[in-house]
């Protein structure tokens, strides 16, 4: 089965916001909002946990319109970082240094 991937790499259906806004779930919301504020020093509300994927055409992270690496991706009309020849590039380095497997995602769908 294909991974449904973000346009930086994240595999979707592994992500908590992902997971909570499929299933609906409040007080899961409100926790995964609580500790995202924390941790990335920004107010996030459980309403703003609500993704179905950045590149879906449904629910998206209340994020998403600001992310520099999916503004990019949809700029040069791609699905993924995985179609541009400048991967991997200091607009998606941010992530991958927290993220890894994002980076592991993308190198896969290149070879």
């Amino acid at each position: 089965m294909a991974k449904l991937l973000s346009a930086c790499g994240l595999d979707c259906p592994t992500c908590e916001c992902y997971l909570a806004t499929i299933s609906n779930d409040p007080e899961q919301k409100a926790d995964i909002a609580k500790r995202w504020s924390t941790n990335y020093h920004a107010e996030i509300k459980a309403e703003d946990i609500n993704c179905e994927g950045c590149m879906s055409t449904g629910k998206r992270f209340s994020w998403t319109e600001q992310c520099p690496i999916r503004a990019c991706v949809v700029a040069k009309g791609y699905e993924n970082c995985s179609q541009c020849a400048d991967f991997p590039c200091p607009t998606n380095q941010f992530l991958y240094d927290a993220v890894p497997a994002a980076k592991l995602n993308i190198e896969e769908l290149r070879k």
